[in-house]
């Protein structure tokens, strides 16, 4: 997809269509590591091809996996682990999962591992897990910026044991070192000291990850996490549709009264995205689960809402969007934590939400958001795929809405224009 800006087409009248979502990349992203630790070839079956997943298998490629493509590009995905290697480079891009998750995989490896990636990315905060793997007697360089860019020395196996670690910029602090915890002598146990964890979901689905892959882990005491030393089990496991990639086209049903399907959708699941039936409803959807899916239908009238979006801080950005058209005001708690994301996305959207005429209110740890009579307008994105999906969905409804580098959604979703268009203009969905 183009770095480019795009009209987003303006929906006229409801939306009735079925929306078919490519793999979770939070998922994606924790199997392919989970992989890369077991000891013969996993398969991961549809699973996401974005630019986050695509940058967390170049880097365990560089780290001497083997990712391959079953049926050509589009297919199932065969890891082969191999004997990790140092002397790499490893490219984050702006990939959460790769900056934290990676680290301690390559603290196993032999020799030194390089970590770096975009200009955003350095701005990110990666001190807790850097912090947390020199407790566990890993050796890194990083200047004291406790940031991108920085070298892990891996010296081909990790002590283990426990760390004490302040997660509350981010649960992937946790999530990283749960992941390779297995493969240390002495496991890994690691404990949270700080203000409230956001997206506890998050780590939910990493503990339910290993477990799937044969791992032993104790996650009964608050805020500790105990992985026991042992195998990494080989997995062979079908990706769930990224349901926050949903928001957007859920949302879509509300704001034009029509009616949004997106098949697949789980009846068990950590996934974060699944408050979205909860979120839809308050904000006056019905909403319904079933064989067929998850099916919104709307009114065209949106109510306000005043919920906590802690444990699914990456709905923010659509569900702000949705406030701007809301039938009165919302207020957004819980998600101070979003300001050290892809972008601060709370001021991002406080400037680009009041650029098109809405009332926003920035608070430490959310928005108050007055709807106003809204009017197109340029809507800068800041590197961040969620402000393209937000911007999108503003611009159902208000003329004129210009996306600014529309590409960056290529993040998660690569083909997000194509899918919204085709949403839109009731063409087919797509696979």
């Amino acid at each position: 997809m183009p770095s480019a800006d795009w009209a987003a087409p303006v929906a006229e009248g409801p939306i009735d269509a079925t929306v078919v979502l490519p793999g979770s990349k939070s998922l994606t992203n924790r199997f392919l590591v989970l992989a890369a630790l077991a000891p013969d070839v996993s398969r991961l079956r549809a699973p996401l091809r974005s630019r986050d997943t695509l940058l967390m298998a170049g880097a365990l490629t560089a780290l001497g996996v083997e990712v391959a493509d079953v049926d050509g590009d589009g297919g199932d995905w065969l890891i082969t682990p191999g004997t990790l290697r140092g002397g790499a480079r490893v490219d984050c891009g702006l990939a959460g999962n790769v900056m934290r998750f990676v680290p301690p995989l390559a603290a196993l490896a032999q020799g030194p591992v390089d970590f770096d990636g975009d200009a955003h990315a350095r701005a990110r905060p990666m001190g807790p897990i850097l912090a947390g793997l020199r407790t566990l007697g890993v050796e890194v360089d990083d200047g004291g910026r406790q940031s991108l860019p920085f070298t892990v020395r891996g010296a081909g196996r990790v002590h283990g044991g426990s760390v004490t670690i302040d997660a509350s910029a981010s649960s992937q602090f946790v999530s990283g070192l749960l992941l390779s915890g297995a493969r240390y002598d002495h496991g890994v146990t690691v404990h949270h000291d700080g203000l409230q964890l956001p997206s506890l979901p998050h780590i939910d689905m990493t503990v339910e990850a290993l477990r799937d892959a044969g791992v032993d882990v104790d996650d009964t005491e608050p805020h500790t996490w105990r992985v026991e030393p042992g195998e990494v089990h080989a997995i062979d496991v079908t990706i769930e549709p990224d349901l926050s990639n949903a928001a957007q086209f859920l949302a879509a049903a509300l704001v034009t009264g029509g009616r949004v399907t997106v098949p697949g959708w789980p009846a068990h699941t950590t996934q974060a995205g699944d408050h979205l039936r909860e979120l839809l409803e308050l904000a006056g959807g019905q909403v319904e689960l079933d064989r067929d899916g998850l099916t919104v239908s709307g009114t065209g009238t949106v109510t306000g809402l005043d919920v906590d979006l802690h444990d699914a801080s990456e709905l923010t950005p659509v569900v702000a969007a949705l406030c701007a058209l809301a039938d009165g005001p919302s207020r957004l708690r819980g998600v101070a934590h979003i300001r050290g994301h892809e972008t601060d996305r709370l001021a991002a959207l406080a400037a680009e939400l009041g650029r098109l005429g809405a009332e926003v209110v920035e608070h430490e740890d959310g928005l108050d958001i007055t709807p106003r009579a809204l009017v197109g307008g340029r809507f800068h994105t800041y590197a961040d795929h969620r402000m393209v999906m937000a911007a999108a969905l503003l611009g159902l409804v208000v003329p004129g809405v210009v996306v600014e580098d529309v590409g960056t959604v290529a993040k998660t979703l690569p083909d997000f224009t194509t899918r919204w268009e085709q949403m839109v203009s009731g063409g087919p969905a797509t696979p």
